[in-house]
């Protein structure tokens, strides 16, 4: 696939891509002999994790250091499971907080209905007739 067509298909850049590759968040990217990147189902493969991350905030960093790892093969695997591990955590961390959000927010939309509405429109009726 060309750099068009797999932004295209992540929703991302061409120049996003080449960043990518360029600070090692992807392996690189095998070339035409006319010097065209020529993305594989692999490559893919690397940029859908890495845009799955990085919508989780995983840091650019963390990912890179994943990427290198990876390229050590398997002598690096508790390294790189325990990288994921803590990402995870720090990821399970969010969702609990956002979830607490979420759950008051919906008290207070609860509440608005219940109670501030009926009166409003009290008001509103009052405010009218006079």
């Amino acid at each position: 696939m060309t750099i068009a067509e797999v932004a295209e298909k992540f929703d991302l850049t061409q120049d996003t891509l080449r960043y990518y590759e360029k600070v090692g968040l992807i392996p690189k990217v095998k070339r035409t002999s006319g010097g065209t990147r020529s993305y594989t189902e692999y490559d893919c493969g690397w940029i859908d994790f890495i845009k799955c991350m990085r919508n989780a905030g995983v840091q650019v960093d963390a990912l890179v250091e994943y990427v290198k790892l990876f390229g050590q093969g398997d002598s690096t695997a508790d390294a790189r499971k325990q990288m994921l591990v803590r990402e995870r955590d720090r990821i399970e961390a969010q969702v609990a907080a956002m979830q607490c959000t979420l759950d008051r927010l919906n008290v207070k939309i609860e509440r608005y209905e219940k109670d501030i509405l009926p009166v409003e429109k009290e008001l509103v009726i009052t405010h009218n007739k006079e």
